[in-house]
């Protein structure tokens, strides 16, 4: 047997660092946040070859006194935490002490550093893990922390890396999700000299979000906020129209700390529900503060993985909260959206008279305060010394008259009658609020119905719009799962391998909620002898393989989720397809359905209904208006 001894300590170090320093993303990662945690109010990040050359983090926090310079660079030596307590109520962003000597037994690193009192400042330098020398550095407060050649004494390591722009995209994913964190915190990001982020550090959560991902992404971004005991929930979240094809553009942010958790993230994907297409993921920033003692931090080395302990109560907070937001929101787009923005979001329109001018700074101010009542716009008139706007009603008039919209209400809970619809029962809601009176023109190329109304043309999907028709029907007619069933003349065999035959065992009662009996038929077959009656004629056994496929895919499926499922597949399956031309009759009977309909305004894969034309948008595309900004003094 071969003696077992001690590890040498640079060996120990280089071992950690693959735990915590996998490419120089993580290099960054671990130095800002200890600048964060030194109560930085500034943060620099200069990069050189995608960090493979240089990774500088200079930082104006509270610096390292000199005689403990040379202790950080020790494994688990730490200032965050002193005993087994201080564990479970981890305030800070490290608190392992694995970070410094990890970074620097992989790389050369330099650092410089001095407290506020110091009266001078203190370097010391490493080559390789190896102490070379420690002299006496300027007195500026903070740290300055510089890595060179990275796994350059780790081959493998250094081969593993990905191209140097693949590198610095993931440097740049991991600040902008610390900045958007920390807005009170002001971030610098430069890569090769050119500047790649910088943020004002005012606090400003909006400021960050629209230096991350740009002013145009910013206006279609709402605010989220509740609380219940002991949780709080903040942050913002994009409009269904604006999505990525991805996860990774959800930050989920909890005390201070960026963290991948799919349970929270799938909390905000359902919060949009059926107003997402199908693979497509919003774009979201939420910021989640609880009680430190209710989260575990201490699962990996890299810190991002925590465990909640009200997990599933967190859960169900994000998801009504974003529901609650989504659900006012008018969700018709435009075909033609031209306003100007402002830095960070608000949308600017334009007026040509004085008057117009007063109004739309009152009506400014009037939405920004998230108020319209007759007090508060007769002050703010005053204010203004315009008698056009100085009573009310003229106030309403002339708003009006500009087009100019009030705070949008909230789509009330629609009550339900039963009306009989080519033989079957359908609970049928009165018409949603707000949505408009659509006069019906004709049809375009056999897939878009084209209507008017008195503000404008709407061009509808049919397709869209007859799943969303049916998916409310059947949403209602497979939570009614009655008795009625259609006997196969010839029955059903599905054979499946013996884990999948098992699970599937397992979730009978699951599939027979939905009216699926499945009848065990030899080793790893099932047999089915009848289905529910709504199931489309012809595709009886492709449905039914969908539905155990969702089993399959999903171990924790819920009834409820079960039920949503069956109903948008069977909506699309019966819903009329493009290219598929429509009588006048039959259009306006669709066109009759469609408002009554909870939400008429996306599919149940979340793609739009029905787009909008107003007249004045139309006017300006023939010229017969200008934009106030093209006109001319003559």
């Amino acid at each position: 047997m071969t003696k077992i001894h001690e590890l040498p300590v640079l060996l120990a170090d280089q071992i950690a660092a693959g735990e915590v320093v996998e490419r120089p993303a993580s290099v960054v990662k671990e130095l800002v946040e200890n600048a964060v945690d030194a109560n930085s109010s500034e943060i620099i990040i200069n990069i050189l070859n995608a960090g493979s050359q240089l990774i500088q983090v200079i930082d104006n926090g509270d610096g390292i006194a000199e005689d403990q310079v040379k202790t950080a660079f020790l494994r688990h030596a730490t200032s965050k935490i002193s005993e087994q307590r201080d564990l479970f109520r981890v305030k800070t962003l490290g608190f392992r002490g694995e970070a410094l000597p990890s970074i620097n037994s992989v790389s050369d690193l330099t650092i410089q550093t001095a407290t506020k009192t110091a009266m001078a400042g203190t370097e010391l330098v490493f080559k390789g893990g190896q102490f070379q020398s420690q002299t006496v550095a300027p007195p500026r407060q903070g740290t300055n922390v510089m890595v060179k050649n990275l796994f350059y004494n780790t081959p493998a390591r250094l081969k593993y890396l990905k191209s140097p722009s693949t590198e610095l995209a993931r440097i740049t994913d991991i600040v902008n999700r610390i900045a958007v964190s920390y807005p009170e915190i002001s971030f610098s990001l430069n890569s090769n000299g050119k500047e790649l982020l910088r943020t004002s550090g005012r606090g400003n959560m909006e400021q960050v979000v629209a230096a991350v991902y740009g002013n145009k992404v910013m206006d279609k971004m709402l605010a989220v906020n509740t609380s219940e005991m002991d949780v709080e929930v903040s942050g913002l979240i994009s409009l269904p129209e604006v999505t990525r094809s991805a996860r990774k553009y959800i930050s989920i942010i909890l005390n201070g700390r960026y963290i991948r958790n799919y349970q929270l993230t799938r909390a905000i994907v359902d919060g949009y529900g059926s107003k997402l297409m199908v693979g497509r993921y919003p774009i979201a920033v939420i910021k989640i503060n609880i009680d430190p003692a209710l989260v575990d931090v201490n699962v990996h080395p890299t810190k991002q993985e925590v465990r909640i302990s009200n997990e599933q109560a967190i859960s169900k907070l994000i998801t009504a909260a974003i529901q609650a937001k989504l659900a006012p929101q008018v969700r018709i787009p435009k075909v033609v959206p031209k306003s100007p923005v402002t830095n960070y979001g608000q949308i600017q329109p334009q007026a040509s008279t004085k008057d117009e001018q007063l109004v739309l700074k009152l009506q400014s101010d009037v939405l920004a305060a998230n108020k319209f009542d007759e007090p508060v716009i007769i002050q703010r008139a005053d204010q203004l010394n315009s008698e056009k706007v100085k009573k009310f009603e003229d106030y309403v008039a002339l708003f009006t008259n500009m087009n100019a919209l009030r705070p949008t209400p909230p789509i009330p809970v629609p009550q339900t009658e039963p009306v009989v619809l080519q033989n079957k029962i359908e609970l049928v809601p009165e018409e949603t609020a707000g949505f408009p009176a659509l006069h019906y023109i004709g049809q375009l190329h056999g897939t878009y119905l084209i209507t008017e109304t008195e503000a404008g043309m709407y061009m509808v999907d049919q397709h869209a719009a007859q799943e969303r028709v049916n998916y409310e029907f059947y949403r209602e007619q497979i939570g009614q799962v009655s008795a009625d069933q259609q006997r196969l003349m010839v029955p059903i065999v599905l054979d499946y391998s013996t884990s999948d035959f098992l699970l599937i065992s397992e979730k009978r009662g699951l599939l027979e909620q939905l009216g699926i009996y499945l009848e065990e038929f030899g080793q790893n077959s099932f047999v089915i002898r009848e289905h529910p009656t709504w199931f489309k004629a012809g595709q009886e056994e492709d449905t039914i393989k969908e539905m155990i496929d969702w089993v399959l895919s999903d171990h924790q499926l819920s009834v409820a989720a079960f039920r949503e499922k069956a109903a948008i597949m069977m909506s699309c399956k019966r819903a009329i397809k493009a290219n598929h031309h429509l009588d006048r009759q039959q259009a306006e009977a669709l066109l009759k359905k469609l408002p009554q309909c909870e939400n008429p305004y996306n599919c149940p894969h979340g793609r739009p209904v029905l787009v909008e034309i107003s007249n004045l948008e139309i006017e300006k595309m023939f010229k017969r208006i200008q934009d106030a900004h093209d006109t001319k003094q003559r």
